[in-house]
């Protein structure tokens, strides 16, 4: 059995992040376990800028904000297993991989950090009527085909969702000659930034259906068409409002799912509400020594965020093998109250932390609101903001000071002014 001190499951922008953070804090058995060919995750098919900006003080490409993390990587003694699959994690942190390589392996790690991202939703998980022809596609997987591999997936394009990936793939698809008909959004707001919205579809007359829905789709062999309709409140589909789109391409941007088959395998502790693990201050789960960072525990916006987080959970990785367990003295947990989906992280050890970075998303489209912490009836914590929307990540930062004066449930919640 290969023993290592830190075992790193994914190889993309967090778990690179995560590698190099644990090494800076004095980690050198570290290995970094990716089932792909080459390290950089999905930003090896971003191949669009807007990457970099907090992290690096300069606006990247997808592939060149991984890239630095590479070159940043080739300097330390971390080692890289390419190509391999992880199968299982043990709750005794053992690692169970296969790979053509070397064969079945077990690994055993003194931490490990989960770093596995997210995966899209398809067709089935969404249940469109129609027929079953060829030319739809998750727009995630339309990007790799285009940027990646080289293939245009189509020439005539209806996208269903209003994700970031869908948004910026209406912009990529008519940059290489197609023709995107229409967004359409099931929501009565849009699921992505606000500068994708403007940047992919507004600067490129693309026109965006918010509370509307893909109530049909037809073709024999290919996609011939689709038909759209408005829906109510309720999402159901309001007779009388079709419309038909002649087109030979859907591309689907219907949400992201954290890849947790292996944390839920474990048998560690999951949150509901974002798919992922419960995480403490420094993003480690329920089981002692196991971390996890990035997409896989709560859906991002930006990449500079996943960093942030993941070389936290890198260090805290550190410092357990180091040190040993944190102390649970003080726990607070957190919950989410009026206009609130989730928190993370869920749980604050006030004596491991000088301030507590709190990230969270709203469930509706607010202007100008007061973020509201509470502490049973007393408010310890409040924080304005002009405008918030479910398409975007919050995060307020919470001083220990604060942290002291709660109990041991704190209510993140959003009242509009």
């Amino acid at each position: 059995m290969n023993h290592y001190e830190l075992i790193v499951i994914g190889g993309g922008p967090a778990g690179l992040a995560a590698a190099l953070a644990a090494y800076e804090q004095g980690l050198r058995k570290i290995l970094i376990v990716e089932r792909d060919k080459e390290l950089g995750g999905i930003l090896n098919q971003c191949i669009h800028n807007g990457f970099g900006l907090h992290h690096f003080k300069e606006e990247l490409t997808g592939p060149e904000y991984a890239g630095r993390f590479v070159e940043m990587l080739k300097d330390t003694n971390v080692e890289v297993a390419l190509d391999t699959m992880v199968l299982e994690i043990t709750r005794e942190r053992e690692v169970h991989a296969v790979s053509v390589a070397k064969g079945y392996q077990v690994l055993k790690g003194d931490s490990v950090i989960l770093a596995m991202g997210c995966r899209e939703r398809t067709r089935g998980a969404i249940a469109i009527p129609g027929d079953r022809p060829a030319g739809v596609f998750t727009a995630g997987t339309a990007q790799r085909y285009l940027n990646m591999e080289g293939y245009m997936v189509g020439r005539r394009i209806v996208i269903l969702g209003s994700g970031d990936i869908g948004l910026i793939m209406a912009r990529r698809m008519t940059l290489e000659g197609a023709k995107v008909l229409a967004c359409v959004e099931v929501m009565p707001y849009s699921g992505g930034l606000n500068r994708n919205i403007v940047q992919c579809l507004q600067d490129y007359d693309i026109p965006l259906y918010l509370s509307h829905t893909i109530t049909d789709i037809r073709g024999k062999g290919r996609v011939e068409g689709v038909t759209v309709s408005q829906v109510d409140a309720r999402r159901n589909p309001i007779p009388g409002t079709e419309m038909h789109f002649d087109c030979d391409t859907v591309l689907l941007s219907v949400g992201l799912i954290p890849e947790n088959e292996l944390t839920r395998q474990a048998e560690i502790t999951m949150d509901p509400r974002t798919n992922g693990a419960v995480v403490y201050e420094n993003m480690e789960t329920a089981l002692p020594g196991v971390f996890a960072c990035g997409n896989v525990v709560h859906v991002h916006d930006l990449v500079d965020f996943v960093t942030a987080e993941s070389m936290r959970a890198g260090r805290a990785a550190a410092a357990y093998v180091q040190k040993g367990e944190a102390d649970d003295a003080g726990l607070i947990t957190l919950k989410n109250g009026d206009g609130v989906t989730y928190t993370v992280p869920q749980r604050i050890r006030p004596g491991n932390v000088e301030n507590a970075e709190v990230f969270f998303r709203v469930n509706r489209v607010c202007g100008a609101s007061e973020i509201r912490v509470m502490s049973g009836d007393t408010q310890i914590a409040k924080f304005k903001r002009a405008h918030l929307a479910p398409g975007e990540m919050e995060r307020i930062m919470l001083p220990k000071k604060l942290l002291e004066k709660a109990g041991s449930e704190l209510t993140v919640g959003i009242v509009e002014l």
